[in-house]
């Protein structure tokens, strides 16, 4: 298994976990979920488990909270 810093180029293909990430294939980054943006794995913070996805900020997160958010 590899760990999240033993990367090649291109985007890596991760399963997130609690507080952990498992990489399924390297690669140097992933996609924030809202903007798109390329987040190198050794900066990724935020991520969904429930979602399977990750976040490239705090502001992208509540981006995506508020999509899901029942309308009133």
């Amino acid at each position: 298994m590899l760990n999240k810093f033993q990367r090649s180029g291109g985007e890596a293909v991760v399963q997130y976990l609690d507080g952990n990430l498992r990489v399924l294939k390297p690669g140097a980054f992933v996609r924030c979920a809202v903007t798109g943006a390329e987040i190198p794995l050794d900066e990724l913070k935020y991520w969904s488990v429930e979602r399977q996805e990750a976040y490239a900020s705090p502001e992208a997160v509540m981006m995506r909270i508020g999509e899901a958010a029942p309308a009133k």
